[in-house]
């Protein structure tokens, strides 16, 4: 078989554009993070502690910030920070996204008393800088964020793996059409 004709083959025409496709979403996701300078620039709200500022499922956009830049004072005039949760050691699987009401400098570090909106009083912890994620800006789009979350649930693999499947499926053909070839 010709150069060519492998090139104009379905198979591999797949294969190009899964790359290009991965290369072009890794690339994205890396110019986020520069751009940005936020090591998580895109996270998912993923509980009703900030209604009605935000709501589940929302993606939202995060921008690194000074923490000496941040306002913290009440709603709604504080900003929203996203960071790691001080109960945990820095797990990313544990970012809460509260408004800075309050700040302090002590020691060289500034630290955050934080409050979700929809809650009756402040969280029971303060921030450290180091565990800042960054704030969040004014960019948010609504309940994107549900797909990522029910991937995450014994519900949604049994949504996501059919698909896959009838995915897999489709290309078996394929690879056929091309051994015998």
């Amino acid at each position: 078989m010709r150069l060519k004709e492998i090139l104009k083959s379905d198979y591999v025409m797949s294969a190009i554009m899964l790359i290009v496709f991965a290369i072009s979403v890794f690339g994205f996701w890396f110019g986020l993070r520069a751009g940005l300078r936020a090591e998580y620039p895109l996270c998912g709200v993923a509980s009703e502690s900030m209604d009605p500022t935000l709501k589940v499922g929302d993606l939202i956009v995060v921008h690194w910030l000074d923490p000496a830049e941040i306002n913290a004072v009440q709603a709604p005039y504080g900003d929203i920070i996203v960071f790691y949760d001080p109960r945990y050691s820095r797990d990313p699987n544990q970012l809460i996204v509260h408004r800075a009401i309050n700040k302090t400098y002590k020691g060289g570090i500034w630290y955050f008393s934080t409050k979700g909106d929809a809650n009756p009083g402040p969280d029971y912890w303060e921030v450290p800088q180091d565990y800042l994620i960054g704030k969040v800006v004014s960019l948010r789009v609504p309940m994107i964020c549900f797909i990522t979350f029910l991937m995450r649930t014994p519900a949604g693999i049994l949504v996501i793996l059919p698909m896959l499947i009838v995915i897999f499926l489709d290309w078996i053909p394929l690879l056929k059409k091309q051994s015998e070839s």
